[in-house]
């Protein structure tokens, strides 16, 4: 399945720029490491121990993983898989 993963500005520094990346991916956890594939650093930036640092949201198509069945989450033909870190505010 071809998955549009969006990159927010604040981790773009470490995709070259790009704020989309294309890549193939059955279910998140294939398509999030196709993205590290081509980008290794964003691993460190957003997983921890094998799974998602905790101040790391991710949505499929607006829906949060962590009420779907996680980085298993299944993906469909044209998906947008949406990184979203956490912002403290005040």
């Amino acid at each position: 399945m071809t998955v549009t993963v969006k990159i927010p500005s604040q981790l773009r520094g470490v995709t070259e720029g790009e704020g989309e990346i294309e890549v193939d991916g059955e279910t998140v956890g294939d398509a999030l490491d196709a993205v590290f594939e081509q980008h290794a650093e964003l691993r460190e930036r957003i997983t921890e121990d094998g799974g998602l640092r905790r101040f790391v949201n991710v949505y499929v198509s607006g829906e949060d993983i962590r009420f779907q069945d996680g980085l298993e989450t299944e993906l469909s033909d044209g998906d947008e898989v949406t990184i979203l870190p956490a912002v403290a505010g005040g």
